[in-house]
């Protein structure tokens, strides 16, 4: 007999054991240096205060070409190839400073 396996707020109930379950996001940039920190780290923060586990890696669209894969979002302040198959969010808003807060819920909502 296997055990109940409950998922909710991202908290895995196996028969009694819990874990969270970390969602993976990448953040891409040009470079994958500047612009990728500063969004990295407000997606860290904002995560934190939603209680969302989460593991933010920084990258260069050049790392998407040769191929990525194991993440659950990609959060990209620049053009992505259509071939993506990752969920992507615009992180322009990260930069204007407009649109931050709705971005922020559409990554949240993302990784429920």
């Amino acid at each position: 007999m296997s055990d109940l396996v409950l998922v909710k707020n991202n908290v895995v109930n196996i028969g009694a054991k819990m874990a969270t379950i970390t969602k993976k996001v990448l953040v891409i940039c040009g470079t994958g240096v500047a612009t990728s920190t500063v969004v990295a780290m407000k997606i860290k923060s904002f995560c934190e205060s939603r209680n969302i586990a989460v593991a933010v890696t920084q990258g260069k669209v050049m790392d998407i070409v040769r191929g990525i894969e194991g993440y659950d979002l990609i959060v990209a302040t620049t053009p992505i190839p259509s071939k993506v198959t990752i969920p992507v969010i615009p992180g322009l808003p990260f930069l204007t400073g407009i649109g931050v807060d709705a971005t922020l819920e559409k990554i949240a909502q993302a990784l429920s």
